[in-house]
């Protein structure tokens, strides 16, 4: 019988490049929000993949970018220290984009970590024919400046595809090692984390673009109602931060549809990942700059690590 195996799994790319949605995938079920716009991710978030012959670790990062803001170098940083310690790189590439500067940095990031495995994974191949495929694979390779890919996999996470050829080539690259979590823990992401991101990807569909950047949520309460049922029921009141007032008008729309539906879709999405019937009251407040400002950062959690 082999030996278990065990370790951690960066997932890097440029923003929107469907790292969100492979994690997810990988791990069967909703681990981080996914959008349509760049930079959704803001936390390394730890998604399990559990199979009889391992576990993986996956630190899902936001996408590197050139930072405008102290927001923007804070998300930077936590994509090295993903990468620190870990078992195995994935850099995810888009199968329907070329690759340009941001991709070579990232790949010269990467040769910085000899360690790690090193996995160049296409994303979206179902948006692309099998004749430019091939053509893009091809260019994948001159990405690699100090290192040779371990693998180069092409998968599509939308329709599954070459998604568990993925998983099962991750197990094989992983060292021997114990069960880090329990069977059935499907992220170390604490509830209260897993709210907010949610009540952020609603809020996030639709949006215009100069929104997304300026969305934050907090939770101001959460108490538990003493109701018999199966299900147990949360009082969820949770802060919509935006930058200016004219984005709170946005998020609030005419006579506070939009916030309204933004709610509906919260709540369906909360109350399926926590198995609970919740009531989720909403409120926008206008945080000024506070993507450029040391003080809201540290209370928003994004305190500089030391």
């Amino acid at each position: 019988m082999s030996e278990f195996r065990s370790g951690f799994v960066a997932i890097v790319g440029r923003p929107n490049v469907g790292k969100s949605t492979l994690i997810n995938a990988l791990v069967g079920s909703k681990i981080a929000i996914t959008s349509h716009h760049p930079n959704t991710t803001r936390n390394a978030i730890r998604g399990i993949v559990h199979r009889p012959e391992f576990q993986a670790v996956l630190v899902d990062t936001p996408g590197i970018h050139k930072p405008k803001t102290l927001l923007g170098h804070r998300l930077n940083a936590v994509v090295g220290e993903s990468m620190d310690s870990v078992d195995l790189v994935l850099m995810c590439i888009p199968a329907d984009e070329t690759s340009g500067a941001g991709d070579v940095y990232l790949a010269a990031e990467i040769a910085k970590h000899p360690k790690a495995k090193k996995f160049a994974v296409i994303t979206k191949t179902d948006l692309l024919s099998k004749e430019k495929l091939a053509l893009r694979l091809a260019g994948i390779m001159d990405l690699a400046k100090g290192f040779t890919w371990d693998e180069i996999i092409p998968v599509s996470a939308a329709i599954h595809e070459q998604i568990d050829l993925l998983s099962e080539l991750i197990g094989k690259n992983l060292p021997q090692g114990p069960e880090y979590y329990p069977a059935g823990m499907t992220s170390d992401q604490g509830s209260e984390q897993l709210i907010c991101e949610l009540i952020r990807e609603a809020a996030l569909r639709d949006a215009r673009e100069e929104l997304p950047h300026s969305i934050m949520v907090t939770i101001d309460e959460i108490s538990e109602r003493e109701e018999k049922g199966s299900r147990p029921f949360f009082d969820i009141h949770a802060t919509i931060h935006v930058e200016r007032d004219s984005q709170r008008a946005i998020l609030l729309g005419h006579q506070g549809e939009r916030l309204k539906d933004i709610g509906i879709r919260a709540r369906a999405d909360i109350e399926r990942e926590l198995a609970a019937r919740i009531f989720l009251g909403l409120h926008i407040k206008v945080s000024k700059e506070w993507q450029r400002d040391p003080k809201l950062l540290e209370k928003l959690g994004f305190g500089e690590k030391n």
